[in-house]
């Protein structure tokens, strides 16, 4: 589904790359906008129906554009609840940024809203910005390709993952929160829009929450996994019916990894191939080797995989943190004897990087120019399950006091959580180097995501953007729902 050939890539790159050396003025000529719709799918999930949400493009789920093609998109709501798209990893204009009136409203059903900037190249994606309708799978990728992917000799492979659950996300929140709403603490953000209010405080231990947690931060508890899903899925499939991807021997892939799930952070393994990782949330980094590789909810990784010369298939699995859960895909040469795989693996997986091993290998290609700090400022990440509330700052969203800076400032953030939950923090309109990690100063990735584990700090630097309200949250769905979202209050320069 989410596959393009490498003969067919190279192909059709040849004439897109020959697009990129025409004049503006031209392109905005021959390129119409693309039309890309919010509408209701059914999926077969282990032999049961599901009927989901997503976005529909010109050639199936998600949008691919071709070096120098800007993003110009009509986006059509025809679902029968308003709703808004976040284009994840993109920087365009804050107007269209995506966020329920900041400030643009949620389009009404049967509405249609244009948009048009110039994206940024590498694997990134598009979802809803009301957690309960990224909870419906309303979410897709957005791949842009540069110069270089269509001069490499390699055949590319998408795999967004989600976790699902055939219980209504209103009652999949309301079961981990307890019932409780976020108006008692501010209000949730997206409250009121495409079902209801968004739960808030309160715990609740019944039904599908499990209890479990993994030993560690000196003998404290690590909170992981806080509901446990009905399917976790690779390209809207389970194992029980895997993707099957059809490949070339000896040939070159490569596999862009998504992880759109709303509370699961999975391990990516490639079993018996090789892997090099060589970007992270669309920014290439210098090429780290290894067969696992981790990505928390809102991250994207890029992996270029070699396949043996002989034929045979090669399953790239996901794997559940803390558990034994997975689903992934199955590379694949013509003819090939394709096994089945359990979606039970006999061993659980670890917690992610808990000691941000994985982060520290990784050194960004792309580094912010060098210039002096103007402004730093701390972010203290914390919450319980019991009473299940997340903050920043000691605030919820509703109550927040705003990350402040001025546009082109030289700006570090510190992200340091005394939760025992690991939390993915998300800031819009901007992309972050990683320059420290737990004190010590590294020159690590580009990133629009980065992962704080437990009793952890994390600093990021950035410069400043557009002088407008960014949000700054949490991308595990039901903490942002219950209050882990602030803004980054960017004003105009003096």
């Amino acid at each position: 589904m989410h596959t393009i050939s490498r003969r067919g890539f190279l192909a059709a790159g040849a004439a897109a790359f020959a697009s990129v050396h025409l004049p503006r003025a031209v392109l905005a000529q021959v390129a119409a906008p693309l039309a890309l719709s919010a509408a209701t799918r059914t999926l077969d999930i282990d032999g049961r129906a599901a009927t989901v949400f997503g976005l529909a493009g010109p050639s199936g789920q998600g949008l691919v554009l071709d070096p120098g093609q800007r993003f110009r998109v009509d986006l059509t709501n025809t679902l029968d609840t308003p709703t808004i798209i976040h284009w994840h990893g993109q920087i365009p204009p804050n107007v269209q940024d995506g966020v329920p009136d900041m400030p643009m409203p949620l389009l009404a059903p049967g509405e249609t809203r244009s948009y048009d900037f110039e994206p940024r190249p590498g694997t990134h994606w598009m979802h809803s910005h009301v957690p309960i309708q990224e909870m419906q799978l309303l979410a897709a990728p957005l791949i842009v390709r540069s110069p270089e992917d269509l001069r490499a000799d390699w055949q590319e492979v998408v795999m967004l993952l989600h976790d699902f659950s055939f219980t209504p996300p209103e009652d999949v929140l309301a079961e981990i929160t307890g019932g409780q709403t976020a108006n008692r603490h501010g209000g949730g953000h997206g409250a009121g829009h495409g079902g209801g209010a968004m739960p808030g405080t309160g715990q609740g231990a019944t039904g599908n929450m499990p209890m479990n947690g993994m030993m560690g931060m000196g003998g404290m508890a690590m909170d992981l996994n806080d509901y446990d899903w009905d399917a976790y899925l690779a390209n809207d499939r389970t194992l029980s019916d895997p993707e099957v991807v059809q490949v070339e021997r000896g040939g070159r892939i490569r596999l862009r990894v998504i992880n759109a799930a709303a509370a699961t952070v999975f391990w990516i393994d490639t079993g018996a191939v090789s892997a090099r990782l060589i970007a992270v949330d669309g920014h290439t980094v210098q090429p780290v080797p290894g067969t696992q590789f981790g990505l928390a909810m809102g991250q994207r990784l890029d992996l270029e995989i070699d396949l043996p010369s002989e034929g045979g298939a090669w399953p790239i699995l996901a794997l559940r943190e803390g558990a034994r859960e997975r689903t992934g895909l199955i590379l694949a040469t013509q003819g090939a004897d394709v096994r089945r795989i359990t979606a039970l693996a006999e061993t659980e997986a670890a917690p992610f990087d808990t000691d941000l091993a994985q982060e520290a290998r990784l050194i960004g290609l792309e580094a912010l120019p060098d210039r002096p700090v103007d402004r730093s400022q701390m972010l203290m990440l914390g919450g319980t399950m019991q009473p299940y509330v997340w903050t920043i700052n000691g605030d919820v969203w509703g109550q927040q006091q705003p990350i402040v800076a001025r546009h082109n400032e030289r700006v570090v953030l510190s992200f340091h959580n005394m939760s025992m939950m690991g939390h993915p923090m998300h800031l819009h309109g901007h992309a972050f180097q990683v320059v420290g990690l737990n004190g010590r100063a590294v020159a690590g990735a580009l990133r629009d995501t980065i992962y704080v584990p437990p009793m952890s700090m994390i600093d990021v630097a950035l410069d400043a953007g557009e002088a407008a309200r960014w949000m700054l949250h949490c991308h595990h769905m039901p903490h942002l729902a219950s209050g882990m979202m602030t803004e980054f209050a960017v004003t105009a320069s003096v």
